[in-house]
Parts: structure tokens; C-alpha cells; sequence
């Protein structure tokens, strides 16, 4: 089956819950949550919940694991915590639960942004996989960074994504 019909029998809509991981922010001052949130919704996707949590590796994992197991989100997508700071541990909290892992998604995503900002986008440690038949996605925590990933590559493959974790 072509790309083409894959995207033609993909979901046009998918259940979605965004989780902030910072100590610093508040609902006024997450534009990285809320630009997901507002993407998301302009590209035809249901919002199931938003929350935000301070970077606890334990507190992230537990989230992640009660929203999979709800029947109401198909995708579950981090702002965050996937830096290289001492207190920067979303990538730890996801990667040991993840089924499996799409690699290509923290390639590209790094790709896209070396064009934007250089060497720097090595220090990204944004990743993707898939965690009990649920779309798992953890991005940085820069604004510009959720918007380069959010339009380059999430949102356009977002519908084809939880097909084939559906299969």
C-alpha cells in the first residue's frame, strides 16, 4: 500500500492528551503546551486533557501509563524535560516505557532543526514511539521547537501513526 493510501484511510481525527513536564511553568506562561493544544485543534484533533507536571521522572511515567490505559486518547505528546540539565529526565521516563520506538522521528526532528539553529540541535533528546497501542511523543520545550515538530512531522503523520498502532 502506497503513503497515499495509508494517509486516505487514516483517522482524521485522533483523541489527544498534552502533558507540560517543568518546574517553572504555569498555565500562563506554557506557550509550548499551549501551541500543541491550539495546533492540534486547528488540524481537526480532540484535546482528551492538559496538564503540567514538575520533571519528575516517576510522576511523568505514572502519567503517561494512566492516560495509555484510558480508551478516550490514542496520543499521548510531552513538552519538556528532553534536554541534557541535570534536572531534564522526560526522555528517561518515556524511553523505559516504550514498546517500541521510532528512531527516525528524533532524526529528522534534529534534522529540521540544525537548519534552524545549528550544532545545538544535537542537544535535543526529542523521541517518539509507542507505549500499549498508544502514540507516545516527547518534545522540547521551546515554542519554536514544538512548532518546527508539531507542523514538519507530527501533525501530518499524527492520523497514519495511530492507524498502524490500531493494526
Amino acid at each position: 500500500m502506497s503513503t497515499a493510501e495509508h494517509h486516505a484511510r487514516a483517522p482524521r481525527s485522533v483523541r489527544c492528551f498534552v502533558v507540560t513536564v517543568s518546574d517553572t511553568r504555569s498555565t500562563d506562561t506554557d506557550t509550548g503546551g499551549r501551541t500543541i493544544v491550539d495546533l492540534l485543534a486547528a488540524a481537526g484533533h480532540t484535546i482528551e486533557g492538559r496538564r503540567i507536571l514538575k520533571d519528575d521522572p516517576a510522576e511523568v511515567a505514572a502519567l503517561v501509563r494512566e492516560q495509555a490505559a484510558s480508551e478516550h486518547v490514542d496520543v499521548i505528546i510531552t513538552t519538556g524535560g528532553t534536554g541534557i540539565t541535570r534536572r531534564d529526565s522526560t526522555f528517561e521516563a518515556i524511553d523505559r516505557l516504550l514498546d517500541k520506538r521510532l528512531p527516525g522521528f528524533g532524526e529528522l526532528f534534529r534534522m529540521l532543526s540544525f537548519q534552524d539553529i545549528g550544532a545545538a540541535a544535537m542537544l535535543s533528546r526529542a523521541c517518539a514511539g509507542t507505549y500499549q497501542g498508544k502514540v507516545i511523543v516527547a518534545l522540547p520545550g521551546s515554542e519554536n521547537a514544538v512548532r518546527l515538530a508539531m507542523t514538519r512531522l507530527v501533525i501530518p503523520e499524527l492520523g497514519h501513526l495511530v492507524a498502524e498502532t490500531r493494526r
